[in-house]
């Protein structure tokens, strides 16, 4: 089998954009590079398509790098011929390789090769054909030292039947088939841990039976949670009698003295090797198929995270907020270095608020305060309060801010490394700020499994997982940009064609050379060679530089074509840019060539209208209702303002201003079907819900979409 061939068959696009994506991939372009600047190679691919393609080639090349090891293996035991060649190398999957490679892979201690080293196997030959009714007697002929009578003799036999019929790809996929239609998974409470406070979580599972087709991801995940801390059993379960007839049917041709024997065969090899092979096979299949499904809600939710609201670039003071240890308040400047910090004690047992409002006051005076950030923990609401109270001379727009992994990041090498003379609260205070203004800035720095928007992502495949959300990420950073003369060391590691490695280069070269003055220059960072430059050139912005084209998205090797469409307008470069009569004169179909085509042209120009345009949306204040200030204040039926903090499978949770948040069921989203939760809210939109229950002992309230907000 060819690469391109299996790529187009699982993506079922064109035979020429599978082919040069393949190319491009090879050449080491990334996807971001791709899908923006290769659109006439690609065919106008997006991320998506290039990601499938991607993830198809690595598949083809393990299932290559298996066809190889497994022949390597058949071969050694002069096993291989080739037709078994052609077999192997024909496997379209993993599943179908593994059943062909099966009477190859055996272990010397197996009850059949046991049987087989007692000289029992053409006995067992005897009995598969089907011919005799004296198989007692035949059975007589092969006593040894080991086999001591016929039963022995007989027993062995079977065993070898067994395996055998546990080889036969026909009776696997068939049993297979029967397991994905018809499997039940069925969960009972270990009695010992019944009323165990932890196991009450898991409640739903003490006694649970259903299609495991029909079992949806987030449920399977949360009944193997439940066995993996050792609350219930969790057993796979099939009409045992059809499943043997099914195989009888395919194996016995008579009625004579073998057929018992091969019966007996059958219902031990669906016992002891096939049924306990395939059930393991099918729950593997299911707990894949619910990593995936919930990789893919942890990816949607990350990225419409990443790409929240920015406030822009504005002075900014934070405030941490906590009870017993103070609200610690740090003051950021424009580009988020930290200017001032402290500590105020407005709230008990110390109640300093008078002294709190002077000093945030005086702050916002002296600092030039353009907004205020404060974090969604402990002590929130009442610092939100207290905020809202003071008269400042001009109008301070007042945020709370998600606090979801600050302590991770305040705790990191990134933040010791950031700030090495602070301790931790600040850090945490300094990463609130700094997520008013930048949220992607600010949350590439923190492992993306730390932020709280999955569900059970410590489940699922961590490989699997790590490689999705870099993706997302990789994939945000490079469709906003990022301005080479500000970022860190994380996100200008996430841009295409850097990395870490270089991107402490550029950091370092940074510090000892001043700013970039252009793209040219970024050619001077040590070890960033022509690949880089060209992958990562198009994504990095240089603001106020020598070139206006460098705080676009404009690629350098287009400057040419700039330049040219400028000379032909009679303008300059620096004057047709952002010039909307200039922009319309232009023909763009006089530029197309053989490598550059429409789809690169449009983006040109809609790049010179708006260089380096932000497309995320503005940071919106938001307010809760200040009487709810914990579970015990909500009633049924109440009217609340909330902000959606994490999408699942099942519906959605919204913070209402208090510690729990509450879940928007997906039967409560709307009146109509819901098929996807993301098609009727998003990650951080402002919401107005209706209380439906409320749990106080268990910390849960349900709650209905009541109106959307923005």
């Amino acid at each position: 089998m060819q690469l391109v061939p299996y790529i187009v068959n699982h993506t079922q696009l064109s035979e020429k954009s599978v082919e040069n994506t393949v190319a491009l991939l090879n050449e080491d372009c990334t996807v971001p590079f791709i899908s923006r600047y290769r659109k006439e190679r690609t065919g106008n691919l997006d991320e998506v398509q290039i990601g499938a393609i991607v993830e198809y080639k690595t598949q083809f090349e393990a299932l290559e790098k298996r066809k190889a090891a497994i022949i390597k293996a058949v071969k050694e035991q002069d096993a291989l011929t080739p037709e078994l060649e052609a077999k192997f190398l024909n496997c379209a999957d993993l599943t179908s390789l593994e059943d062909l490679y099966l009477p190859f892979k055996k272990s010397k201690k197996t009850k059949a090769e046991t049987a087989r080293k007692n000289g029992l196997e053409p006995l067992a030959k005897i009995i598969m054909a089907q011919n005799s009714d004296e198989i007692e007697f035949i059975a007589s002929k092969y006593l040894s030292k080991n086999v001591i009578n016929e039963d022995d003799a007989l027993e062995g036999a079977r065993h070898i039947i067994a395996e055998w019929i546990n080889e036969r790809t026909d009776i696997r996929n068939q049993l297979r088939g029967q397991l994905e239609r018809h499997a039940l998974i069925t969960t009972k409470v270990i009695k010992t841990k019944k009323e165990d406070e932890k196991a009450q979580k898991f409640r739903d599972y003490f006694d649970w039976s259903e299609p495991l087709n029909r079992c949806p991801s987030h449920r399977f995940l949360a009944i193997m949670r439940a066995e993996k801390e050792g609350f219930i059993r969790v057993k796979i379960e099939i009409d045992d009698e059809r499943a043997l007839d099914a195989i009888e049917r395919r194996v016995i041709k008579s009625n004579n003295a073998c057929a018992e024997h091969i019966e007996m065969a059958i219902a031990d090899a669906y016992k002891r090797l096939l049924f306990p092979s395939l059930s393991n096979e099918l729950v593997k299949t299911a707990k894949e198929k619910a990593d995936t499904s919930a990789i893919q809600v942890f990816s949607k939710n990350l990225k419409q995270l990443l790409l929240g609201a920015p406030l822009g670039e504005k002075r900014i003071l934070a405030i941490d907020p906590g009870f017993r240890t103070g609200c610690k308040v740090v003051c950021l400047d424009e580009q988020g270095d930290l200017k001032h910090n402290e500590t105020i004690y407005p709230h008990p047992p110390q109640r300093d608020s008078s002294g709190a409002i002077k000093k945030i006051s005086s702050l916002v005076d002296a600092y030039k305060i353009e907004a205020i950030a404060i974090g969604n923990g402990t002590a929130s609401r009442e610092t939100e309060q207290l905020v809202k109270r003071i008269p400042f001379k001009k109008e301070i727009e007042v945020f709370v801010v998600s606090e979801a992994g600050a302590s991770i990041y305040s705790a990191s090498k990134i933040a010791r490394d950031e700030f090495p003379n602070y301790d931790v609260t600040v850090r945490g205070a300094v990463s609130i700020g700094r997520r008013l203004a930048d949220p992607l800035a600010e949350l590439v720095k923190i492992d993306a499994k730390s932020i709280g928007v999955g569900q059970y992502q410590h489940d699922v495949d961590q490989t699997q997982l790590k490689t999705s959300l870099d993706t997302v990420v990789e994939s945000c950073v490079n469709s906003v940009g990022v301005n080479i003369n500000t970022a860190s060391v994380p996100l200008l590691s996430y841009v295409s064609g850097i990395g870490p490695k270089l991107a402490e280069n550029i950091v370092a070269h940074r510090n000892e050379n001043g700013k970039f003055k252009n793209r040219d220059q970024i050619k001077k960072v040590p070890r960033l060679g022509g690949k880089a430059f060209e992958q990562s050139a198009g994504f990095l912005r240089i603001k106020n530089g020598d070139n206006p084209l460098d705080d676009s998205a404009v690629h350098p090797e287009s400057y040419g074509l700039v330049a040219k469409m400028a000379k032909d307008q009679g303008v300059s470069l620096n004057d047709i840019v952002g010039n909307k009569s200039a922009l319309q004169g232009i023909d763009l179909k006089s530029y197309c060539t053989d490598t550059i085509g429409m789809p690169t042209l449009e983006d040109i120009l809609k790049e010179l209208e708006k260089p380096g345009l932000d497309l995320r949306e503005k940071a919106k204040v938001f307010t809760f209702n200040q009487n709810i200030k914990e579970i015990t204040d909500l009633r049924q039926g109440q009217l609340l303002p909330g902000i959606v903090n994490n999408i699942t499978n099942f519906g959605c949770f919204v913070d209402i201003g208090i510690k729990e948040s509450g879940l928007i069921h997906i039967s409560n989203l709307s009146d109509t079907f819901v098929k996807d939760v993301n098609e009727h809210v998003s990650l951080h939109q402002q919401v107005v819900v209706k209380v439906l229950d409320v749990d106080v002992p268990r910390k849960r309230i349900q709650l209905a979409l009541h109106k959307q907000g923005t």
